[in-house]
């Protein structure tokens, strides 16, 4: 069905640090579901089982479900609950081995996209290196390509530099903001020559006001999406 995206659910033994996850998470991701299964049933420090069935339940709006959990008897707790799923809902439901903070974030930012399930599941694994990025760069600073985009070409301008003006340069809403821009368009970009669409990547580069930032692509047809997202990053976010 149109519309319907991924969900995410943050296991974690305190009830307080999912629903924690959640709510940071929110910030970059306001329109994907994100629910908090954390603690037991009574309060205490634990999981529940029916929380985490319940928060699957919750988070299934038919187009998959990521389950990112803090330490190994919420992995077997999910588990467990997966095996008492409906075997067409279980086909959906991801209980993915990543950081349960940079992991459930890059989710939610590849579900607020409206990216299909084998995606998410490679947003959250790259937060902890599973899923190389394109380029081989998620993580790094900005490594000079030895395949360098070209600076022009008869559709256009395929490199932008743009000095970014907002007080806290590329912390995490601005490149969630960026990231799912990018991830509008099917051209492959970079940003400082890390993948564009991955917020991880763009999030570790650690650009602050001031920072230079070049926008690229190899693609002949990317003009515009190097467009919009340059003039976005010129924008300040909205911050400046």
């Amino acid at each position: 069905m149109a519309g319907e995206r991924v969900g995410v659910v943050f296991v974690s033994h305190s009830e307080l640090i999912a629903r924690g996850l959640v709510d940071l998470a929110r910030q970059m991701a306001p329109n994907a579901v994100l629910v908090a299964a954390g603690g037991t049933d009574d309060g205490r420090i634990g999981t529940s089982f029916d929380k985490v069935s319940e928060g699957i339940a919750e988070a299934d709006a038919g187009a998959g479900v990521v389950v990112l959990c803090d330490l190994g008897s919420a992995i077997l707790t999910a588990e467990t609950a997966l095996d008492f799923l409906d075997d067409e809902v279980r086909e959906r439901v991801r209980i993915v081995d990543a950081p349960l903070v940079e992991g459930g974030v890059a989710a939610a930012v590849s579900a607020e996209t409206g990216d299909p399930l084998d995606a998410v599941v490679a947003a959250a694994r790259s937060a902890a290196g599973v899923a190389g990025e394109p380029d081989g760069s998620a993580g790094s600073s900005a490594p000079e390509s030895q395949d360098a985009p070209p600076a022009e070409d008869d559709t256009g301008d395929l490199r932008r530099r743009v000095t970014l003006v907002n007080p806290s340069g590329l912390h995490a809403r601005p490149a969630a903001d960026l990231v799912k821009l990018a991830s509008t368009f099917p051209q492959r970009l970079t940003v400082n020559g890390v993948d564009a669409k991955s917020l991880l990547a763009i999030m570790a580069l650690g650009l602050t006001k001031g920072a230079e930032v070049e926008i690229a692509t190899d693609d002949p047809s990317g003009a515009d999406a190097v467009r919009a997202v340059a003039e976005l990053a010129a924008s300040g976010f909205g911050e400046a």
